[in-house]
């Protein structure tokens, strides 16, 4: 499995909103275990945790790199890191 941690992009929040449903139905129809935003004091989206399931990284980065929110140019950046779970 692999974590996917993005953080949007500053003043972003309404291309988050024009994108959700494009990456909502991405997420339901690819192997995701968990996923849901990050967010800020005011309880505001500013980023994104998908937890997703793929043979190696360079599928982890396929993946990602198809996100409707990516490809919306939402994020400032993108983490991708090898994931094992303990608990859940």
């Amino acid at each position: 499995m692999f974590a996917v941690i993005c953080k949007d992009k500053p003043g972003h929040l309404e291309v988050r909103k024009a994108n959700r449903d494009d990456h909502v139905a991405y997420l339901k129809s690819t192997p995701v275990v968990l996923a849901g935003p990050f967010l800020d004091e005011s309880g505001g989206m500013n980023g994104s945790l998908v937890v997703i399931e793929q043979p190696d990284m360079a599928a982890a980065e396929a993946w990602a790199a198809n996100d409707p929110y990516k490809l919306a140019d939402l994020f400032e950046n993108v983490t991708i890191s090898a994931w094992n779970r303990v608990l859940g």
